[in-house]
């Protein structure tokens, strides 16, 4: 066994015998920088969340998850509930992100273009504004700096036009079951990322995380208002924070205070809560 990848939040192992496991950590980044000051048990509401939306989606797309808990000695108590052991894929080199409402960089964008990366859209919207219908806008994978936002033509490039036909319909059908079970709990999903690989077979299977709160803007449904930055359930809360004290992308990056990050772990908590209630 050897550690592959620390990466913002997660540590990958190899288990050397086509498996891998992903232990998700408190760690918390923003603007592109991983913050020193860790969440309290956000690592495990990101595992339970992913574990939660890949099992509601299996029929959709095949996911990494293999069954049965992690072997030693990743079933030691600080690895419980943070630990999973996935099949070692081929990742594509790219972030798949659904958006089905003008946020973040396309609400950037759409302000000084009435566009975004070449997707006809009609003039006029708002920001939190509602799409008319839910698009795929994949990016670059970048290990240092931003990623890139691309349009379709060049996922097609990249990938041919039939395997770059498959992951959007996989991307908008994911998002559209998750989006519909989520608004009957009171959450908007307004937009999230996925990532995908090729297995042994060559068959595409979603990885990574899937719909948590890192990955995905997830809104107040009953406090939401279009024209305002809606009450999330995500690390919206740390990005206003930082944004708020000139803090964003800064290095070294700065610690957060210790009521901020209690009340980002309440987010994260009632976030997960929310989306797994039976009733």
């Amino acid at each position: 066994m050897k550690k592959m990848i620390s990466g913002k939040v997660r540590e990958v192992y190899d288990l050397e015998d086509g498996r891998l496991v992903i232990v998700t950590t408190d760690r918390i980044s923003a603007f592109d920088v991983i913050l020193p000051t860790p969440i309290p048990g956000k690592g495990s509401v990101l595992n339970r969340l992913s574990q939660f939306w890949f099992d509601k989606t299996a029929d959709i797309v095949p996911n990494h998850t293999l069954p049965g808990e992690p072997p030693p000695p990743f079933d030691a108590p600080e690895y419980r509930g943070r630990a999973v052991a996935v099949k070692k894929l081929t990742m594509l080199p790219y972030e798949f992100i659904v958006r089905g409402y003008m946020f973040g960089s396309m609400w950037k964008e759409y302000q000084q273009t009435e566009g975004f990366r070449g997707y006809p859209l009609p003039r006029g919207l708002r920001q939190a504004e509602r799409l008319p219908a839910p698009l795929l806008t994949p990016s670059t994978k970048s290990s240092e700096g931003h990623d890139v936002n691309i349009g379709m033509d060049e996922l097609s490039q990249g990938l041919g036009a039939e395997q770059a036909a498959r992951l959007e319909q996989a991307c908008l059908q994911v998002y559209a079951r998750c989006y519909d079970y989520a608004l009957t709990k009171g959450v908007i999903i307004a937009d999230t990322k996925m990532e995908f690989g090729l297995d042994e077979t060559g068959a595409l299977t979603l990885a990574d995380e899937l719909l948590t709160p890192d990955s995905s803007r997830f809104w107040n449904a009953e406090s939401y208002t279009v024209g305002t930055s809606p009450k999330s359930y995500d690390k919206q809360f740390v990005r206003d924070w930082l944004i708020q004290n000139k803090l964003d992308g800064v290095t070294p990056p700065p610690e957060i205070p210790a009521d901020i990050a209690q009340a980002t772990a309440d987010i994260y908590g009632e976030c997960l809560a929310r989306l797994t209630a039976e009733n």
